[in-house]
This record gives structure tokens, sequence and C-alpha cells, in this order.
């Protein structure tokens, strides 16, 4: 990978590790240290989900606009300066609005990262995207795990190691990434884009893609919410049930080989790559479906793993092909507050078929959901290859 690529890698590693030193402890401290029911926990999580989604866009936009080296930095400081207040005032109801402005900042971040990822090394496919989505993997599972220890400590420390993470991502940002910014791209607007006709049906392209991606993730974030409440009922520990996301991150960063090599071989376009990718979620469905002990959810995990590694790099790659010059920020932003949509309404859909019907319709209703975003991902770009065939051999 070129150095420019390694500095985002670096940095995005950071900025998740420092995001995931918090957000897996929130509902806590709401509830047992701010004295909040779990229902105004809910609630704050998705005002901060929705806080994201705002930032995801309007970081995709600036991007185009100012430039990555720019856009990058106005997120790190929005979210700098609320995680430093944050160390001071953690009550109630600052600690809400802060963590609204956290979720803004660090929304404006990630697209401009993955925009200016695909920018530094546009040769390289879907490896920069790669190499990003790895990053972030490993920092959550590296945040969460110190979160829990320094916790144990005392929340306050958690506020002050969350704060010097993101100061370090800041003086990384600032020194290292002016010199690898794309300012030189000229903004198009959606009306533009209309209005030349070829660019328009690109942007419905990718809307048709994200439809299945958001589906994708309904699914996917029920595993940390109605499926983790489903182990708990089945007897199983919440030390085992931990341990399903430790080999969820091991083998994100350990088996990229032989995703390479299935790739490779096996799904040469990243359109048969995702479809791969649903068909193995639909597996890891079915097996969890059926599991009644812990091996069951493990088997589960490793499958739901590998489909996860097909998917996830593969949207942003497709957003970045799909792209006209100076409208990357903008697709990488779309993309993101799609996996941020569906992180929102996963937990509230999951919780109220759990609670009116039971955890068999809601897997059912799952598979069903995938099966719909096979099917968006296979018509996505028919548009596009209508009579264009160098575009159908390059975005498939």
């Amino acid at each position: 990978m070129p150095r420019s690529l390694w500095l985002l890698v670096i940095g995005m590693l950071i900025n998740v590790m420092g995001s995931s030193f918090l957000w897996p402890l929130n509902t806590i401290y709401i509830h047992d240290h701010l004295g909040k029911t779990l229902t105004v926990a809910g609630v704050v999580l998705m005002l901060n989900a929705a806080a994201t989604v705002i930032g995801n866009l309007v970081g995709g936009v600036l991007f185009d606009k100012i430039g990555g080296y720019k856009t990058i930095l106005i997120g790190i400081i929005i979210t700098l300066v609320s995680v430093t207040l944050l160390m001071f005032f953690h009550g109630w109801p600052i600690y809400v609005y802060l963590l609204i402005l956290i979720g803004f900042g660090s929304g404006i971040v990630f697209p401009a990262t993955y925009a200016l990822a695909g920018t530094v090394w546009p040769e390289g496919g879907r490896k920069p995207f790669n190499a990003i989505y790895v990053a972030q993997n490993i920092g959550v599972a590296a945040g969460a795990s110190l979160g829990g220890i320094v916790a144990s400590f005392s929340f306050t420390y958690i506020f002050i190691a969350n704060a010097a993470l993101y100061a370090i991502f800041f003086f990384i940002a600032i020194f290292g990434y002016r010199n690898i910014d794309d300012t030189n791209v000229s903004q198009t607007s959606i009306l533009e884009e209309n209005r030349k006709g070829n660019n328009g049906p690109r942007f419905q392209a990718l809307v048709i893609l994200c439809i299945g991606y958001l589906l994708c993730w309904v699914g996917y974030v029920q595993w940390s919410t109605t499926i983790s409440s489903h182990t708990q009922s089945l007897d199983i520990s919440l030390s085992q049930y931990s341990l399903l996301w430790t080999v969820n991150g091991v083998l994100i960063v350990c088996a990229q080989p032989l995703i390479s090599l299935f790739v490779k071989y096996f799904a040469k376009t990243l359109k048969k790559q995702m479809i791969v990718g649903f068909v193995v979620f639909i597996i890891s469905y079915i097996v969890a479906a059926n599991a009644e002990q812990f091996t069951g959810f493990l088997v589960a995990m490793v499958i739901l793993t590998f489909g996860e590694m097909l998917i996830w790099p593969a949207v942003p790659t497709i957003a970045d092909s799909l792209a006209s010059k100076g409208r990357q920020g903008f697709y990488q932003g779309f993309v993101n507050s799609t996996a941020t949509g569906g992180r929102m309404i996963g937990p509230l859909l999951g919780g109220l078929i759990v609670d009116h019907y039971n955890m068999n319709l809601l897997f059912l209703i799952i598979i069903s959901l995938l099966f719909i975003g096979i099917f968006t991902t296979y018509i996505y770009d028919k548009k596009l290859v209508t009579g264009d065939s160098p575009q159908k051999e390059a975005l498939q």
C-alpha cells in the first residue's frame, strides 16, 4: 500500500479505538450511573446515530467542496472538543448533548477517509477500502476490550482515554494528511448529474445498491441486540457471548488471505462478491435460528464474519467506481449514512418483533430482507450496463 494510505489506516484505527472506548458502555453509564431507564438510553443512542447520519452526509459534501484534509480536521475538532468537555461535564442532560456532537463530528470523518482512500490508490480497487475496514475492526476490538478494563476503575478514565486518543488522531491528521488531499476535483451537484444524463443513473444505482446494504445492516445489528438477549435466555454466559465478537475480530484480521483467494478465483466481480456475501449471511442466520447451545452460535458467527468480509468493503468500492469527479465524498457519505441508518432501524424493528411475537419470526424476516438485498444487488447497475459494456466490466 502507498504510504499515504497507511497514514489513513492508522488514523482510522486510532479514531475507531477512541470511539469504541465509549459506545459499548453508553447504555450502562446512562442506566446505572445517570439513573435513566433503558428506554431513555435507547432514545439517546438513536439521537447519537441520527447525528452520525447527518455527519456522514455533511462530511461527504464537505469533501467535495473543500477537500479531505480540511473535512477530516473539522470532524476531528468537533469530536475532540466534545470528548474533552465530556471529561469535566458528564451529568444529565449535558451528556446527551455532547454525545450528539460526538456522533456528528465522527460522522464527518468517515466518508472523507473512505473518499481519500479511493483517491490515493485508485488502481487498488477494493484493497484501500478493505484496509480501512480491517483497521476499523481492529480499533473496535481493541477499544471495546480496553474500555471495559478502564471502566472497571472509573468511568472518568474512559472519558480521559477517549480524549487522549482523539488528540493523537488530530496530530496524525494535521501533520500527515495535508499532502495527500485531493482538492483539484470540481463540485458536481445532483441536479447537474441528472442533466448530463450519464451520471444521474449512477446515483440511482447507488441508491438501489444501498437499499440492500441497509437491509443487511438491519439484520447484522441484531447480533448485538436481540440475539444477545436470546443467548442469555438459553443460559449462554456473557463471557461466551463476548467471545463471539472476539472470534469475529480475529477472523476479520487473520482470514484476509482466504478472502483474497476466494475473490480472486470464485467471485471476480464486486457484484458476485456481494451476492455470495448475502447468501453466506442467510446461511449464518439459518444456523443461528436453530442454535440452542454456544457452539451453534459460534458456528453462525464464523459464517457471518465471512459474509461481512465480502459485503462491507465492496459497497464503498462500488460507490467509488460510480462516483463522478467531484462527487466521491458525497457518494461515500451516502454509503456511511445508509449503514448508520440500518444500525438505527435494526434494534427498534428487532425489539418490536421479539416483544410482540418471537425470535423465530425475527430470523424469518431477516432472511427475507437478505433475499431482497440479493435482488437489489443484482439489478442495481442494469441501467448502467445497457449498451455500455466498459461500465459493465468496471462496476459489476
